[in-house]
């Protein structure tokens, strides 16, 4: 994958001080991943971007939204997994069935022997770009904690951002859970964005000839409340269901 693309960027690594739109360059984010692959032996997930009492909030109230599934069974795919921290607080709340994607190698080879030295080797990591992605199966939940946002910084963002849902929507089972952690847009404009998307699929459908009622759709499903402070961003996860 060439430098133009879109970045899988992840909460759950520091975030260097650059300008913000080298975060949406593919060569930065491997170049960001190297230095944490050299040294995965010593890496601590506390010292991560993402701090654990939020990750402790996302995860928690994840499990608590997906209470009427059968967690061991449900399948859950992690978007721009990074070092796959995520997958990892999720297997240890019962899920058991994890996919973690990212367009980086060094991501995903970072990801697998984090997983390994933690006990985690049944956790599934596959290079895997969503605005593109080669998977050929949907998934019961998706989580994406930071991939929107990094999207949205590349210079083609509100493109891209089109891309994503097109691809998403593609990813998540019908009567599946879309879940998505931002601290670039707050959760009205979450949902705006996905109604704009709904708007868009719905044009298309009916210029095809098909029935309103056939349209694949996201509908707002839930929103964490509120997280603890982390370096004064602002954090917003909102739940969509897909009909």
């Amino acid at each position: 994958l060439s430098a133009h693309h879109s970045s899988d960027f992840s909460f759950d690594k520091d975030v260097p001080d650059v300008v913000p739109p080298m975060l949406g360059l593919h060569n930065y984010q491997d170049g960001a991943y190297a230095e944490d692959l050299a040294n995965y032996h010593e890496r601590s997930h506390a010292d991560d971007w993402f701090g654990t009492e939020a990750m402790d909030v996302l995860v928690g109230w994840t499990k608590n939204l997906c209470s009427s599934k059968d967690l061991p069974g449900c399948s859950v795919l992690d978007i721009g997994t990074g070092s796959g921290r995520l997958l990892q607080q999720l297997a240890k709340q019962g899920f058991s069935d994890l996919t973690g994607i990212d367009y980086s190698e060094a991501a995903i080879e970072l990801a697998r022997n984090l997983a390994i030295r933690d006990g985690f080797e049944h956790i599934n990591f596959l290079v895997d770009d969503v605005l593109e992605s080669k998977l050929e199966r949907r998934f019961e939940l998706v989580m994406d904690e930071g991939t929107l946002d990094a999207i949205g910084l590349h210079p083609d963002g509100p493109v891209k951002r089109m891309m994503y849902w097109q691809s998403v929507a593609s990813l998540v089972s019908p009567g599946g859970i879309l879940v998505i952690t931002s601290c670039s847009r707050t959760k009205d404009e979450l949902v705006q964005e996905v109604e704009n998307f709904n708007q868009r699929k719905l044009g298309t459908t009916l210029s095809e000839g098909a029935l309103a009622s056939d349209v694949v759709v996201f509908k707002y499903l839930d929103h964490v409340q509120a997280y603890p402070n982390v370096d004064g961003v602002c954090i917003a996860t909102v739940a969509f269901l897909h009909t």
